[in-house]
């Protein structure tokens, strides 16, 4: 396919994922006694965190490359208008998760890692965050249901789906398992976001092969 700049601009989904995963692996070295397993990776960006500034370097690319891919994913679904109006509200809802995570959690990061939420930043930490998965589930819930109703966008539908269950794990893990496996638990809810923003930029890499060929031939 002829691809134009906005179809290059869907692997800064990507990128981000590349970026998160190198900032929640390397900073935790740089946190002196942090446990992965049992840490929320927000813990490693709070304000006063030993790690903030390795993680603001290393996840740079995160947070404006996941923004930016979505916003063009959104773009390029409504200007091509991909496939039915459910679908397309469905990207447009993830795009706007993805902004009020940006902005929210810019705004509101955690006061102090691995304490209690009692200030105000903390509180609206938490807030945003609700809104954040609220977002996710519905939108991922509108593109699996259109995925499975149309054809040519049926692929995107069941990594909706993957990742939604793989979303899903998180909570339930945090309630099923003892708390010293809390931070895999949170890690699958937040990887499932990341991921399916991933994904939605190889689709727009591949003009979201509207042919109705399957993405895995294309990765």
């Amino acid at each position: 396919m002829n691809r134009k700049l906005i179809n290059w601009i869907g692997l800064t989904g990507l990128a981000a994922l590349i970026s998160y995963a190198a900032a929640a692996y390397f900073c935790r070295g740089a946190f002196p006694g942090y446990n992965w397993m049992e840490s929320a990776v927000s813990d490693l960006s709070a304000e006063t965190a030993p790690s903030r500034q390795l993680w603001d370097r290393l996840s740079a690319v995160y947070s404006a490359g996941s923004v930016v891919c979505a916003t063009c994913v959104a773009i390029y679904v409504s200007d091509k208008k991909i496939s039915t109006k459910l679908f397309r509200v469905g990207i447009y809802l993830f795009t706007l998760m993805n902004w009020i995570s940006k902005i929210g959690y810019s705004m509101f990061s955690l006061d102090d890692a691995g304490k209690d939420i009692s200030s105000f930043q903390e509180v609206m930490h938490m807030i945003v965050t609700v809104f954040v998965v609220g977002f996710s589930i519905v939108s991922l819930l509108l593109l699996i249901i259109a995925g499975f109703r149309n054809k040519e966008v049926r692929g995107v539908g069941i990594w909706a789906a993957i990742f939604f269950a793989m979303m899903l794990m998180g909570p339930i893990g945090m309630q099923a398992l003892p708390p010293q496996y809390f931070g895999i638990a949170e890690r699958c809810s937040i990887y499932a976001t990341i991921g399916f923003n991933a994904i939605l930029g190889i689709y727009l890499f591949n003009g979201f092969d509207t042919k109705g060929k399957e993405i895995a031939a294309n990765v």
